[in-house]
């Protein structure tokens, strides 16, 4: 258990679902929730990093693969986790690619590619889990933002697009499930040093301008995401629903 976090007994047998898990932040809130004893699903199209995870965790996880673009293939592997262990308690709709675009190259190809990777699999997610979850008569849905739209991010505006997006989602589908007992939120990460992010685009000048943006002077790593995931899954936030939590250092 990780030492001087929070244990939550209410998330402990729940059966969560986790997109775009193996890696980054999604590998943070598998482990995470596995630690606090839940039953843990995730879904992602990486083999390797997913029997990895797998393997490497200790509790109960199991994932299908499966491309989330996809919408039909999607459902499938859902509806084999759900055989697997039991309906639904808390879907994280986690999975999206923050891949740099010039707003001039941007084709309606790549911008349909862009959505369908970023925000189209959180909604059919939902519909997926949401009557598991109101047979329960209650669950938590949360699904990942970002701080890169509120900042007036440039160089991916199909993305932030997307992630702006979200929240009209979040804020819609607790308005549609409340009367279920089922909470949808909104974590909206800062920029968050996943090994993706260090590989990429986290050279010392963008690091540096980023500490002067953020009121506190560390980096952020994934696991303080993984953390306000947890009280949001648990009866702890039970009248925390249509809102936004921050985890971006007091950056915006």
């Amino acid at each position: 258990m990780s030492q001087g976090y929070a244990i939550y007994p209410s998330l402990r047998d729940k059966v969560v679902l986790v997109t775009g898990g193996a890696s980054g932040i999604g590998a943070e809130i598998v482990k995470g929730f596995a630690e606090q004893g839940a039953k843990v699903a995730f879904l992602d199209m990486d083999p390797v990093a997913s029997a990895a995870l797998q393997e490497g965790t200790e509790g109960s996880v199991s994932y299908e693969l499966c491309d989330l673009r996809d919408i039909a293939a999607m459902q499938a592997a859902i509806s084999a986790l759900r055989d697997r262990l039991g309906g639904f308690d808390v879907l994280v709709n986690n999975a999206a690619r923050d891949d740099r675009h010039d707003w001039r190259d941007v084709t309606s190809d790549y911008y349909d590619e862009r959505i369908q990777a970023n925000l189209k699999h959180f909604f059919f997610a939902i519909q997926s889990v949401a009557p598991d979850m109101i047979a329960k008569g209650k669950g938590s849905i949360i699904n990942l933002g970002s701080n890169s739209w509120w900042e007036a991010g440039g160089g991916f505006p199909v993305y932030a697009t997307a992630k702006a997006a979200v929240h009209g989602l979040t804020r819609t589908m607790a308005r549609d499930l409340g009367q279920h007992r089922i909470r949808v939120n909104t974590v909206v990460p800062g920029w968050i040093m996943t090994q993706r992010q260090k590989d990429l685009w986290a050279t010392p000048e963008a690091l540096e301008k980023q500490r002067l943006r953020q009121c506190l002077p560390d980096l952020i790593e994934p696991h303080y995401v993984a953390r306000m995931v947890f009280f949001l899954a648990a009866d702890d936030s039970a009248m925390c629903s249509a809102n936004n939590y921050m985890v971006e250092a007091g950056s915006i």
